[in-house]
């Protein structure tokens, strides 16, 4: 695939680049190596100035990278200043708080004395270079969620972005450089897929962290696991919406609509299978079909636009393979289900809501990266968890209900790593993220992704 900016609302190549030489990425593991024993033992004031400083250059920036970010991978525009916004909100959150979630920790002294010690505690030391392989879809949220935290903890990051979105890539290596990072802290890559191997094996790289497809996700696992490196994977997700008879269904429709097409429909954590109880079914199926017809396709640097165009022509193939399938073994497709009029160029997909799903079909089990829901109905609350699980994804999910009992039995039962009540999932610094099942494992933010490449390290002392 080549590194290139191709414009999805139009197909044209904006700008090529060429990748990496195996000398060039040499200096750079070299760069990474030597940045490191310095960059280490730096302080968290230090590191939090830096850190602080590039949120600052980056709220400076914002219009200006939110274009480049539109133009490389269609999100619109406003979705793209509100992606700007939460990296910076982020890397001020950890600016202020990884000290503490980084803080010695020390056992119960009663524990200390049963172990032969007269003193101990636990320290938190970074690993090293960290190799971050990174989606186009929010690609400087995704970039930031991992590197925010893992430059506080003293690791310094080497970045291979996906080959779509090269612009945002060497934009984010340039802004950790005018922020003051030590030459090497942050470097991006441009390389092939196919360098990976050769630099994750690379004695110099401590760990890695992917965030993408399940075949990207085993690739990036096994040869981390053969070279006994620690890895955090982020995969798919095809995150149910349950909705339950005592939910305010009105509003459970509205908030359906966003949380389906948020950037374009092309989100991990994005509702995808929207499971409702009979007895409302009718309901919220009106209002959510209206919802979706009513949104506006078009170009993405219109400020009016809802949904843009997906990524590239083949994930509107792949989108209109799970439609065409489903359709052929009995669903019904209540609005959208084909390419909009009036766009001759470009990578558009109406969005469609798909009902009458059984479990033959592609569409139940493989996710929908695109605007494109699926709907269906259940009898009871044992359903509705049932239906939920049965995915081999389990990111997040959300339930709509005003009942405490039916959030206790959602909370126990739903294999995910979140439950979202009367509300959309979405990442927060504050909060781990991450998933079950083919979702993959670890978690990112929070003080759980920030200790996710340190060192938890034991010390003893002898009475």
């Amino acid at each position: 695939m080549p590194i290139a900016t191709v414009n999805p609302a139009d197909g044209e190549t904006l700008k090529t680049f060429d990748a990496l030489t195996s000398e060039e990425t040499e200096e750079r593991l070299v760069t990474a190596e030597a940045a490191f024993r310095t960059y280490r033992v730096s302080d968290f004031d230090e590191r939090a100035r830096l850190l602080t400083r590039a949120a600052d250059l980056l709220d400076d920036d914002t219009d200006d990278i939110a274009r480049v970010m539109t133009t490389e991978m269609g999100k619109t525009v406003v979705a793209a200043r509100a992606e700007a916004a939460k990296c910076a909100k982020a890397m001020r959150w950890y600016a202020t708080h990884a000290r503490g979630l980084l803080a010695d920790e020390f056992p119960d002294e009663e524990d200390v004395r049963d172990s032969g010690a007269s003193k101990g505690r636990v320290v938190y030391r970074p690993l090293g270079a960290v190799l971050a392989v990174m989606p186009w879809n929010f690609p400087l949220w995704q970039v930031v969620r991992f590197a925010a935290p893992a430059l506080m903890a003293g690791n310094v990051a080497l970045l291979k972005h996906a080959s779509n979105v090269p612009q945002t890539a060497l934009y984010l290596e340039d802004l950790f450089r005018r922020a003051g990072f030590p030459e090497g802290c942050f470097q991006t890559l441009l390389v092939p897929s196919s360098a990976i191997e050769g630099i994750l094996r690379d004695r110099r790289v401590a760990a890695a962290t992917l965030t993408g497809s399940e075949p990207a996700g085993r690739s990036v696992a096994s040869i981390a696991g053969d070279e006994i490196k620690k890895t955090v994977l982020e995969l798919g997700g095809s995150d149910p919406y349950v909705v339950m008879p005592s939910a305010d269904v009105e509003s459970a429709a509205r908030t359906a609509v966003t949380a389906r097409v948020q950037n374009n429909g092309q989100s991990c954590i994005a509702a995808k299978r929207f499971i409702v109880h009979t007895d409302v079914y009718d309901t919220f199926a009106e209002h959510f079909v209206a919802g979706m017809r009513a949104l506006k396709v078009g170009d993405p640097l219109d400020e009016s636009t809802d949904v843009g165009p997906v990524s590239s022509e083949q994930g509107r193939a792949d989108l209109e393979e799970l439609v065409n399938d489903a359709v052929d073994r009995g669903a019904n497709v209540l609005c959208g289900g084909r390419r909009p009029k009036g766009f001759d160029r470009g990578w558009f997909y109406e969005p469609t809501v798909v009902a009458g799903i059984t479990p033959e079909m592609r569409i139940h089990q493989e996710e929908t990266f695109g605007p494109v829901a699926t709907l269906y109905r259940v009898a009871d609350l044992d359903e509705a968890v049932a239906v939920a699980n049965d995915t081999p994804f389990g990111l997040s999910s959300n339930v709509w209900t005003r009942d405490d009992s039916d959030v206790e039995r959602f909370v126990r039962d739903l294999e995910a790593g979140g439950v979202y009540v009367n509300g959309m999932t979405a990442s927060h610094p504050a909060f781990p993220f991450g998933g079950v099942k083919r979702s993959g494992y670890g978690r990112e933010l929070a003080g759980h992704g920030i200790k996710e490449f340190c060192n938890a390290t034991t010390v003893w002392h002898a009475a």
